[in-house]
């Protein structure tokens, strides 16, 4: 029996260090060749460990959260033979892809779940694999009360959106671990039956923050701790604007994408910070200088599965109506389908948040640090409004915008609001060169 040992791989562009997100086994499971044994993150590029060999689970390096540097062992697997333990790193190192999902292993396709390997000869299987003998054919709750199921993201994410609870899920993998084909075999044969009545729950579930979820805790008290922010609310008259919306998808080629209110939102925004141009900033507050740039970079602040990320639509101020919607609908798909690079997710200059239908009547935006404004949209609403005679009804959406205040005055940002609104509730003078 010998002992190869697995070391954090080198995921390439610099990055000397990464986080571990997830362990897919524990001590005592068999694994095969390309099981996914762990997850890692860097810079919100999150990428998967794969086993370069059959064995056993021997030792595990790490916790969930741990940052570890790249070359530090990880796992120790035992495998059968008489080779000298692997202690150097060497071509069955196993390789990663630098360009790997930029958001959670739950944003990314479902993977086939690995399936139990046959027991090592001359080593006998852990209990822990043992106990699942009785496979998804079993009755009952599968597992004791507070104790975790083993599954990957793809498969809680699949049980969350069918209302399953993963404890009531016997599992057929390595240590109980369950798979889709568990799934399917559970929903097959017939959920449990729901006991109904009043109860009082005294569960208390711990959960770790990490990964993308620590990233935005930190990005966001980073943001509020250091930015003194002014939040300004405005509405706004949106009905010619939405006049002006649907006739164009209604007329547009079928090769253009469909105008939603972010590119009129966008090419508002440019205009307005041509005549305001120390809106389109990054602050950096340690060395006390403005950076402010030519180029407007906009950022689209986009909830996916596993949090929030910010893709970047670059060069706002070089794109029409049409190119806009595009890259909008692009960026949307690839951060929802976790495929953003991490360039496609970094260097915006102004940002801005939107909740869609459920955007409230005002929020109050945290300003994506380093940069100065951030622009938020609320759920548009149809409402009386009074003309001097008579109250008609008319599109309204609030615009809630913050803005740092040790940079920006609150004249500054009311005169910024007013010009996006102007230029929203009279969307002709949005096309008008000056």
């Amino acid at each position: 029996m010998a002992e190869h040992v697995i070391k954090m791989p080198d995921v390439g562009e610099g990055v000397a260090e990464a986080e571990l997100v997830e362990w897919n086994v524990k001590v005592g499971d068999l694994v095969r060749e390309d099981t996914v044994i762990a997850a890692v993150m860097t810079d919100k590029a999150t990428v998967e460990i794969p086993s370069p060999v059959e064995g056993q689970i021997a030792w595990l390096g790490a916790e969930i959260g741990d940052t570890v540097a790249v070359g530090s062992p990880i796992v120790k697997i035992d495998v059968a033979g008489d080779a000298t333990p692997s202690t150097e790193p060497s071509d069955e190192t196993p390789k990663v892809d630098s360009k790997a999902v930029a958001a959670e292993p739950e944003a990314k396709p479902a993977k086939a779940e690995p399936v139990a390997p046959p027991a090592l000869e001359k080593k006998p299987a852990p209990a822990s694999v043992k106990s699942t003998a009785a496979g998804p054919t079993s009755t009952g709750a599968p597992r004791p009360e507070g104790e975790r199921p083993l599954a990957s993201p793809a498969v809680r994410l699949r049980a969350r959106e069918a209302g399953i609870d993963l404890r009531q899920v016997p599992g057929t993998g390595p240590a109980g671990r369950i798979s889709h084909e568990d799934l399917d075999v559970f929903i097959a044969r017939g959920r449990e039956p729901v006991v109904t009545g009043l109860r009082p729950d005294t569960s208390v579930e711990e959960i770790k923050v990490v990964g993308l979820r620590r990233r935005i805790a930190e990005k966001m008290a980073l943001a509020k701790s250091r930015i003194p922010h002014i939040t300004y609310v405005e509405e706004v008259d949106v009905t010619a604007l939405e006049d002006l919306r649907a006739s164009l998808n209604a007329t547009k080629r079928p090769d253009r994408a469909k105008l939603t209110l972010l590119p009129f939102l966008m090419r508002a925004m440019v205009k307005a910070i041509a005549e305001q141009p120390q809106l389109n900033a990054l602050y950096d507050d340690e060395a006390g200088v403005i950076h402010r740039h030519g180029g407007v970079h906009i950022g689209i602040a986009a909830q996916t599965p596993s949090g929030l990320v910010v893709p970047v639509v670059r060069h706002a101020e070089a794109r029409d109506l049409w190119d806009c919607a595009a890259e909008v609908n692009r960026l949307a798909d690839a951060a929802k389908a976790g495929t953003a690079t991490r360039e496609e997710l970094s260097g915006s200059t102004i940002t801005i948040t939107s909740l869609g239908a459920m955007g409230g009547v005002a929020t109050t935006p945290v300003i994506n640090h380093p940069e100065v404004a951030i622009i938020g949209v609320n759920k548009m609403m149809v409402r009386p409004v009074w003309d001097g005679s008579q109250f008609i009804p008319r599109k309204m959406m609030n615009l809630s915008s913050s803005f740092d205040h040790r940079v920006i005055d609150g004249w500054d940002a009311a005169v910024f609001v007013q010009r996006i609104k102007a230029l929203l509730e009279t969307p002709a003078l949005i096309f008008v060169e000056t």
